[in-house]
């Protein structure tokens, strides 16, 4: 049987992704199997039949990526039961013989069965042909090609689903991107003893009807390569808020992002004296050097540094250790429920003297009572920032003082 020798078929091959390679070493299976010239597997869209991986004696003339029109192909005629799933001769169907393919390139052997994935959803058709009639060809090979296609959508199916989530992400996300951003807005930061409010944190809000958290939806953004951007248009327009309230304004952004050319000089542009650049602990740093650098300048010019949700996980250490921040924030899992437990305010403590020796300011998040507001001044926490003092708001309603009584006594 004449295989792929053309430098072109090679180059198809090249070009393969791991999983079309196993899905072509099944194509071949069914060709030496059947003797027939040409197989492959197509997805079919409601329009178009894609050959997505095709194993031909004339890779010139059949090969990945080809396309036809579905309503005219062998495997729709045979899905919608005008013809059968095998055919020896196709002349002996005159139904077939009405179909391009019948005429160029003149197939007239074809044996057909669906690509299911597990939900029952039709994928496409796992199909081979001939340039001869074969009167060989039974139902028994139908059955071999009903097991070779089943191993087939086993193998697809997890790409299928990736493709999925990522195009339920971009109906979701690239409005959003389109519209200029997430909407921002401002959580108090308190000073723990006066109750003044020192600075505020930008917190973007997706809609309400996805019931997704900030963190996912950003998320969500990098895997279908809109991350950045995203992030970048939140920086944005946290940066609108600087001007419109008193103290600073801390800026979340991933590691990675800052690391791009466009992230860097967007914030080099920002009143930097006036931020507080927070960095996540759940985002990796693959080079603390390239970090450092980038963050180098935007301190010297007065931008403060501040590593989040410390005390969720060994990284964040790693980041304060390496990176020297002027804020460290300390995570929600520490701090609720800090009055009531024995245990937290020993972390804590460790947490507030880590941050003296290395000169750092410590807030802590998610302060929701005024019994764990006092726990943490106790234990030597500087400011806090939670639905304690206030939710996420406008610009025009923040406060600029947070009355002492609302602040509970130390008990020191």
């Amino acid at each position: 049987m004449e295989g792929h020798s053309s430098r072109e078929g090679d180059a198809v091959r090249t070009n393969r992704t791991e999983t079309a390679e196993q899905i072509a070493q099944l194509l071949q299976t069914a060709r030496q199997s059947l003797g027939l010239s040409l197989a492959f597997m197509s997805r079919m869209d409601g329009a178009t039949q894609h050959l997505e991986v095709v194993e031909s004696a004339l890779p010139m003339f059949f090969r990945d990526g080809n396309t036809q029109v579905q309503e005219t192909s062998f495997c729709q005629a045979i899905l919608d039961g005008k013809l059968p799933a095998v055919m020896p001769d196709v002349k002996d169907f005159p139904e077939a013989m009405k179909l391009p393919s019948a005429r160029w390139p003149r197939i007239r052997s074809f044996v057909s069965v669906p690509v299911v994935l597990s939900d029952g959803t039709l994928y496409g058709t796992f199909c081979a042909a001939g340039f001869m009639a074969d009167k060989q060809l039974t139902k028994r090979d139908k059955a071999l090609m009903d097991v070779l296609s089943h191993a087939a959508s086993l193998l697809i199916e997890p790409d299928v689903r990736r493709r999925a989530h990522a195009a339920e992400i971009a109906q979701r996300i690239l409005p959003v991107i389109a519209a200029g951003g997430p909407d921002v807005l401002l959580q108090p930061i308190v000073d723990l003893a006066t109750g003044q409010r020192v600075g505020a944190e930008a917190l973007s809000r997706f809609p309400r009807e996805w019931d997704l958290p900030p963190d996912r939806c950003f998320a969500d953004a990098h895997l279908i390569g809109e991350g950045d951007r995203l992030e970048m248009l939140a920086l944005s327009r946290a940066a609108d808020h600087i001007s419109r309230v008193s103290g600073y304004v801390t800026m979340n952004v991933s590691p990675a992002t800052l690391l791009t050319p466009a992230c860097a000089e967007l914030i080099h542009r920002l009143p930097l004296h006036r931020i507080v650049l927070e960095l996540s602990e759940h985002d990796p740093v693959e080079d603390y050097d390239a970090l450092k650098a980038v963050l180098a300048p935007l301190r010297e010019a007065g931008m403060r540094l501040a590593i989040d949700d410390v005390g969720a996980g060994f990284s964040s250490l790693r980041h304060i250790v390496i990176t020297s921040p002027d804020v460290i924030k300390l995570d929600r899992s520490i701090v609720t429920g800090i009055a009531a437990d024995a245990v937290l305010p020993v972390v804590t403590r460790s947490l507030v003297d880590l941050a003296r020796a290395t000169g750092a300011k410590v807030v802590a998040e998610g302060v929701e009572t005024a019994e764990d507001a006092a726990a943490l001044r106790t234990a030597g926490v500087d400011l806090g920032q939670g639905w304690h003092f206030g939710k996420a708001v406008t610009a025009g309603e923040l406060r600029v003082s947070y009355a002492a009584c609302e602040v509970a006594a130390d008990g020191r």
